[in-house]
């Protein structure tokens, strides 16, 4: 692994050797290392199933979250390949720090106000990752749409292929998609969301600044980012009670909240397995019956 390594420092033009290299918590897709050279100390992702491109779109959405200047996210050094083994790494800045008092009042605050970074259309370009799935996007002027057919329809389709959502399951979802529009509003603010925000994917920095990790961003209603937040865990009461202080929910809200966290556990779903069938059943017994 050290060659590995050493040819990332390389590739990235890093004329620096490694004092020191171990293993650490990467997620449960990658592996990750914490690099240590003389200059720096790197955290490094690394992945022998995936191409270049995987890691690329998460340096797209750190640099459009850094590009916003409203939430902390790690530097990014590059993306590169190793050229013996064909491994690709995304290397970044080693960030640790304790946590303080008014960790998640700042994230909450600092979430809303990247959430106030809107533009004109829902989406994205080009194909992005959610974990290690693949998904096609597009730019629709309506969220309704994009959500619909690019996000549920999406997954269903994926679903249908693996044989995780057959029968009355793959019934109950197409007829909540022909009834979408009953409880998804077709134009919110499009506001920039690191789209799998989850207690895991956010992180301390120093002096307790909150961080943004492994974003896999789009443009779209910013209670899609909430509703996710509430599906695992891993916030705080002060953390909300600082986001609406900024940013406000609608009145609606709650009658939504499902259906936005139904996405996610179709990616689940697919990734691994009938252990999120119920949750994705009672929810489309509470829409469609």
């Amino acid at each position: 692994m050290k060659s590995v390594l050493e040819n990332g420092l390389q590739a990235l033009g890093l004329n620096a050797a490694i004092q020191s290299f171990h293993s650490v918590s990467g997620g449960s897709i990658n592996e990750a290392f914490c690099v240590k050279t003389e200059q720096q100390t790197f955290f490094v992702k690394l992945n022998r199933e995936v191409t270049a491109a995987f890691f690329e779109f998460e340096q797209r959405g750190m640099e459009e979250i850094r590009a916003t200047d409203t939430i902390s996210v790690p530097d990014v050094f590059g993306v590169v390949t190793d050229p013996a083994s064909g491994i690709p790494m995304l290397w970044l800045e080693w960030t640790e720090g304790e946590k303080r008092p008014d960790t998640e009042v700042l994230l909450g605050e600092r979430l809303a106000v990247m959430h106030r970074e809107t533009r004109d259309q829902f989406g994205l370009e080009g194909n992005s990752y959610i974990g290690r799935l693949d998904q096609e996007n597009a730019l629709e002027d309506s969220w309704l749409v994009y959500y619909r057919d690019y996000r549920l329809k999406g997954q269903l389709e994926m679903g249908r292929e693996r044989g995780r959502i057959q029968g009355e399951r793959a019934y109950k979802l197409v007829r909540l998609l022909d009834r979408l529009d009953e409880w998804i509003p077709e134009k919110p603010a499009a506001s920039l969301l690191h789209g799998d925000l989850w207690g895991g994917n956010w992180m301390t920095g120093s002096g307790g600044v909150p961080y943004l990790i492994d974003p896999s961003i789009l443009y779209g209603d910013h209670e899609f980012e909430i509703a996710f937040t509430h599906l695992f865990g891993g916030f705080s009461e002060s953390f909300y009670d600082a986001y609406r202080s900024v940013f406000p929910l609608s009145g609606s809200y709650q009658e939504r909240e499902p259906l936005y966290q139904l996405y996610y556990l179709l990616v689940h779903l697919n990734l691994f397995g009938e252990t999120y069938g119920g949750a994705v059943d009672r929810i489309l017994r509470r829409y469609v019956g």
